[in-house]
């Protein structure tokens, strides 16, 4: 067969062979580099055991099934969310992984809940990290399919900040509109404190305006807002309270160059102040009990320390040829080990889809795994990139949301895929490959 399926022509939803709901494998295939690799990169002498599973709410052939906002992990549960990134009136879909039960269930149909005439606007995306409050809901914010949609024709007057209480199964709108015309694509949110911070993009795609809310989840109310906001990451610093982002810069330019940060204190809320401390920042890990979080742009990566303020470049990320990285997650148990996927954006089958381990005691990068062409040669699953990767609290699992494809064939494999299908990977890390 030459030339890729269309993906109208697949079958929706999509299924894994002998009905199975979860594959799960392990392989040497999975320690097989690219020939891509970078010298000095060093791969796992175990391989790992990996769950695979596509998600189920994907029933119907739509512009691009897709993945773009950050995974949590609560215990046992992973929560994620995929989009049809159709518009103007797209859908979005909140998931809950059960690893103990190898279960996944649909938590939030964001067209369905929202229950808009057909003619109006909603959302083809969650584009945020999804965060749990203190409160015991989940908390994540919406944005478009299309670039070129949200306008007042479609009844359009900014997009939505929802939570889901994922015991109780009840979903409520927290704001619409919380600033007027702008989609909430970059979230994130201080579960501690209740309140969510957005970067935003303008319903006018032609205005590159980027605003930044902070938004009190208690009240209900704007907390601050001004016209200078973070486009793709910001810190959260969970001891102090306080943002940190790259505010009138805030651009990653993929080349893992560094800019000067500014800093918003909710305990005195007003205009971002620089502060002299510079990393790139495409993503951000959680802090570490010592004040520590991670940065990485491009094939960059930083140390920033909340309690000094102070940033230290940490040298390259990247381990093959894609550097761009969308997220980026620590272990919780060792405060050792960061987790990433290069190439968020696709392409990351041509370096075999790798998850890496960055040891920050030593400094050094190690895949953990090739997830292409494993999956392709067996389930006929191409693992393109992601946007989510979340780390379990034992730092025995990582989870994967994957923007991938099931369309392409081998003649396709020499270009970059085109994604039509989500898929999670839940690749469980070897003791061996995680020592203390």
């Amino acid at each position: 067969m030459i030339g890729r399926v269309p993906a109208a022509d697949l079958n929706w939803p999509p299924t894994l062979p002998g009905e199975q709901q979860v594959a799960t494998d392990t392989s040497p295939a999975f320690l097989k580099p690219s020939e891509t690799l970078r010298d000095g990169v060093q791969i796992a002498k175990t391989p790992p055991t990996v769950d695979f599973v596509y998600y189920p709410g994907q029933t119907y052939a739509t512009k691009l099934w897709s993945a773009w906002g950050d995974n949590l992990v609560v215990g046992d549960k992973c929560y994620s969310a995929i989009g049809d990134h159709d518009a103007p009136a797209g859908n979005a879909q909140l998931y809950e992984y059960d690893s103990s039960t190898k279960t996944m269930r649909l938590l939030v149909d964001v067209k369905k809940f929202l229950d808009l005439p057909a003619e109006h606007y909603s959302p083809g995306k969650i584009h945020s990290h999804i965060g749990l409050g203190k409160d015991g809901w989940l908390y994540f914010s919406t944005h478009r399919g299309s670039t070129r949609i949200t306008t007042a024709a479609n009844h359009f007057s900014g997009d939505w900040i929802l939570r889901h209480h994922p015991q109780r199964g009840d979903t409520e709108i927290v704001a619409h509109a919380p600033l007027p015309m702008q989609c909430l694509p970059c979230g994130q949110m201080d579960g501690e404190r209740m309140i969510f911070y957005n970067g935003t993009a303008d319903g006018d795609y032609k205005n590159k305006r980027v605003q930044f809310l902070a938004y009190d989840l208690v009240n209900r109310k704007v907390l601050y807002s001004d016209d200078h906001g973070p486009a793709r990451a910001m810190i959260v610093a969970n001891s102090t309270g306080r943002v940190y982002f790259h505010g009138r810069q805030s651009k990653p330019t993929g080349e893992g160059a560094a800019e000067t940060l500014v800093r918003f204190d909710p305990a005195k809320p007003g205009e971002p102040q620089p502060i002299e401390a510079a990393v790139g920042m495409r993503a951000a890990s959680q802090e570490t009990p010592d004040g520590i979080v991670y940065t990485i742009d491009g094939d960059g990566l930083w140390a920033f320390n909340t309690k000094t303020e102070r940033a230290e470049s940490l040298g390259s990320a990247a381990v093959a040829s894609k550097d761009y990285t969308a997220s980026l997650d620590i272990d919780p148990h060792t405060w050792r080990y960061l987790y990433y996927v290069p190439g968020a954006h696709g392409g990351a089958e041509l370096d075999g889809a790798p998850l890496v381990q960055y040891d920050v005691k030593t400094r050094t990068r190690k895949v953990i795994a090739f997830l292409h062409p494993f999956y392709f040669d067996k389930y006929g699953y191409v693992a393109c990139g992601s946007y989510g990767v979340a780390v379990s609290p034992a730092g025995d699992k990582v989870y994967i949301t994957w923007n991938g494809a099931r369309g392409a064939t081998k003649a396709d494999l020499a270009k970059r895929v085109k994604w039509d299908t989500c898929a999670l990977t839940v690749v469980h890390i070897p003791e061996s490959e995680r020592q203390p």
